[in-house]
């Protein structure tokens, strides 16, 4: 195996995500290692998506925000149920689109942003879906707890009735012993560079290892909002990539040891 390429890599992601771009970036040649900022646990309180199942062929969309909500809202899935026909599975990016794919959903059913568009967010999203007519039809945003209201909006003034449904929650990891030693060395090591694919996981960061420690660490955003909060974090050099991964990787590679 040769050796890796460029600089070692912190990839912020919750773990299951982080670790298929581990192995990833890794396929590429580059040192990468998962650091995440962001814990995923189920809601405490599962009827809710049991029971959006049950009426679920009433809808006429669903839009899943991440590929957490996807795995959540189908671990509720009874068995004999398939996706209903006629009900679109909206997606703001590639590897959410893939989970629904893992999950059963027809390809057909699918809309995700298209695969030149510049970000992968609601906005790109909202791009595919503004041209089909929304007017009285019921829609469904699975999430978790919290987030933008951005697209609800969006689709309420199309016409459409507009629920939220949290499938998960996200919480800040807890650091401590081992863990918090490797904090501590990573933000020291101005060599590596922070992995950013959300704004959450920077505020994470901040809560865990307090604020204004970074003016000598790197960072790689994958969208100009979370590359303008690790700006205020005060990271000593940001810089913006594609979202998608081969863009993400040809950053990485631009930036050099």
């Amino acid at each position: 195996m040769s050796a890796p390429r460029g600089p070692r890599v912190l990839v912020t992601r919750p773990a299951a995500q982080a670790a298929v771009w581990v192995d990833r970036l890794r396929a590429t040649g580059i040192d990468a290692e998962a650091l995440p900022l962001i814990g995923i646990v189920p809601v405490a309180d599962r009827h809710g998506l049991a029971a959006e199942w049950a009426g679920l062929a009433a809808r006429r969309l669903v839009v899943f925000v991440s590929s957490n909500a996807v795995i959540h809202f189908f671990a509720a899935r009874p068995s004999d149920l398939a996706w209903p026909a006629g009900v679109v599975a909206a997606a703001p990016g590639p590897g959410t689109a893939e989970a629904l794919c893992d999950a059963g959903v027809p390809d057909a059913a699918i809309v995700a942003p298209a695969s030149d568009a510049p970000q992968l967010d609601s906005e790109s999203l909202w791009d595919r879906l503004q041209g089909r007519d929304w007017r009285g039809t019921s829609a469904l945003i699975v999430s978790g707890d919290g987030g933008r209201d951005w697209l609800a909006e969006r689709l309420r003034q199309a016409g459409a009735t507009v629920d939220s449904l949290p499938a998960y929650r996200r919480q800040a990891p807890a650091f401590a012993g081992d863990s918090a030693l490797r904090l501590t060395q990573a933000i020291a090591d101005a060599a590596v560079v922070w992995l950013f694919s959300s704004a959450e996981a920077i505020a994470n960061l901040e809560r865990a290892a307090g604020a204004g420690r970074f003016a000598r660490s790197r960072a790689v955003a994958t969208h100009p909002r979370i590359a303008e909060r690790a700006r205020a974090a005060g990271f000593g050099r940001v810089i913006e990539a594609g979202p998608r991964f081969d863009a993400v990787v040809a950053c990485i590679q631009s930036i050099g040891p």
